[in-house]
This record gives C-alpha cells, structure tokens and sequence, in this order.
C-alpha cells in the first residue's frame, strides 16, 4: 500500500448511504452523504454513486479498497447480501458488480459488525470489546484483537433474540420475550402504538410526565439494554460494551438508566457487582461514523483473515 493508497467505508442504511475515506494512517479525509435506493439495482447505483463522488474529492489518490456495511444476512466470503427486506433486497452480488465497476476489490460486511469493527479501531486491540447496536432492531458484534468474531456459524452477538421473559411481547423471530422486544425501537413503538415521529423520545417525555404506560416501557427499555450488557460480559468477557445505533441520539437519558438497572440487579449478587457491569459501558456520539470506518477497514490485514464465514444478523 502506498503512502498515498486510501480506503473507502460505506455504511447503506434504510434511508441513506453514508461514506469515508481513510487515508493511510486511518484518519478521515473525506465523506459524503447520500440517499438509498429501493431494489437492488438502486442500491449498486447508490454504492457506485457515493465511490464516484468520494474518488472526486481525492486528488487522484489510489484507492486500495471498497468496503460496504448493509443490513441483511451476509456471506462475507463471497461479498454477497441476502434478505435486507428493509432496502428492497433478496440477492446481491455486491462485490463482484462493485469490483467490476471500478477496478477495485470490494469487501461486504453486516452494518451492525462493521460498526463493531469502526467503534475497536481506536480501542487496544488487547482489550476485547462489543458494539451494542439499540436501534430499530437490537444486535451485537465482537471484536477481539481487533478481529470481528463470528463464532462458528456467525450467530456471535445475537443478543436482540435471547428470550429473558418467557410471558413477554411476542418477537418477530418468533420467539417471546427477547431482548428486543424490550429495548428495540420498533418493538417499542408497536408496544406504545401512539403516532409520533419519535416514539422513544415520546414514551421518554410521557414516562417523565407520570404516564404509567410510558414508565413501563421506560424500565423495559433499561431492563433490556441491561439484560444485553450483562449477556455480552458474561458470554464474551468483553471489557468494554459500547452502545451505539439510532437510540444514543436519547444518550443523556438512557445511560443513567441502563447503568442504574445494572446496579439494582447486581445488588443482592456478590458475583454480579464483582463485574462491575455498570462501569463497562460507554455511549457511542450519536451520529458518529463507526460504521463506515468499520467497513473501510474490511480489507485491512487484520480484518481480511476473517472475512470465510457467512453470518446472519437481523438488527
């Protein structure tokens, strides 16, 4: 890699693309923002769209690689995209239309994973950590010595659908009382079933009001995230949970409350308050770009060596 060689990171979202370029140290030297398209031809159009538009503020810079973080079910090894119902999409061959196009190698990755990797890039790599995606969905990506972890058949960080309430909510994955259906966005609202732009903010501001309804979605909301730190510590020993994804826009409102759930179950539970579950967590700046840092970084060295497993993540 020349000194000049930079690497693009794309973060295709529901309703935006958002993309980065690192520059050989890792630093962001450019970025671009723009809308999603329905179907897959829509979404190549969009990807090769936010290249052209980035490669155009470079300065003839080479770019080294391409990588794309998009919802869905992903065969890594093959750059491939399945189910990501949100964006119009059964099958895409994403890398290979990618390489094609521009000459470049091309790297696909679940969003919530690469946002995994990007929040690690700046962490020791000695220190295992997890992304905590709360958001419409509710999911997890592991990385250890700066390595997404898979496990053995990609179902590392699946906490959105780990049943803790056998007389809960019914979840979309068929199950009842996951995780996410206490902590999801989506399930959130659906539970609320008030119009609102912002249903989480607005259970948030009821429940400050008194409205009993909203106080109980507001501790299932802390219960939930807390039931997902304290499943990702206690499964992966990981040091540090950073919580990121739609939600941490509410951060100065969640944090106290996640944190105090944790103490309140750690207290009659030497063991529990011997993890200190309270002081691992840390809240992603809403808006931050770890995701597309995250991708731009899939063709790192330590990244490419991990890239042979296909995973399913639905947050």
């Amino acid at each position: 890699m020349t000194a000049a060689a930079v690497r693009i990171g794309l973060d295709i979202g529901g309703t935006k693309i958002a993309g980065i370029a690192l520059d050989a140290g890792g630093e962001p030297i450019a970025d671009v923002r723009l809308p999603t398209g329905w179907g897959g031809d829509a979404v190549i159009a969009g990807i090769l769209d936010a290249v052209s538009e980035l490669r155009s503020r470079l300065a003839q810079r080479a770019v080294r690689s391409i990588g794309v973080g998009i919802p869905g079910v992903i065969d890594a090894a093959r750059g491939r995209v399945l189910h990501a119902v949100n964006l119009g999409v059964e099958s895409l061959e994403i890398s290979r239309v990618v390489q094609d196009a521009t000459g470049i190698r091309c790297f696909v990755e679940n969003d919530v994973k690469a946002a995994a990797l990007g929040a690690a890039a700046s962490r020791p790599r000695t220190a295992p950590m997890a992304y905590l995606n709360l958001g419409t969905g509710v999911a997890a990506g592991i990385v250890v010595d700066g390595r997404i972890w898979r496990g053995a058949r990609g179902g590392a960080g699946e906490v959105g659908h780990i049943a803790v309430d056998p007389q809960g909510r019914i979840c979309g994955c068929g199950q009842r009382g996951c995780i996410e259906t206490l902590c999801g966005g989506g399930a959130l609202a659906r539970a609320w079933g008030r119009d609102g732009e912002h249903p989480v903010k607005d259970i948030l501001d009821a429940a400050d009001e008194g409205d009993a309804r909203a106080s109980a979605l507001r501790r299932d909301l802390f219960r939930g995230a807390a039931a997902a730190v304290r499943v990702l510590v206690l499964t992966a020993d990981v040091e540090t949970v950073v919580i990121g994804g739609g939600l941490v826009a509410l951060a100065d409102r969640l944090a106290p409350g996640i944190r105090q759930e944790l103490v309140d179950e750690s207290a009659s539970s030497p063991f529990l308050r011997s993890l200190r579950l309270d002081e691992r967590i840390e809240m992603l700046p809403a808006g931050s770009p770890v995701a597309a840092i995250g991708a731009a970084l899939l063709g790192s060295a330590s990244a490419e060596s991990v890239l042979d497993k296909e995973t399913s993540v639905h947050g």
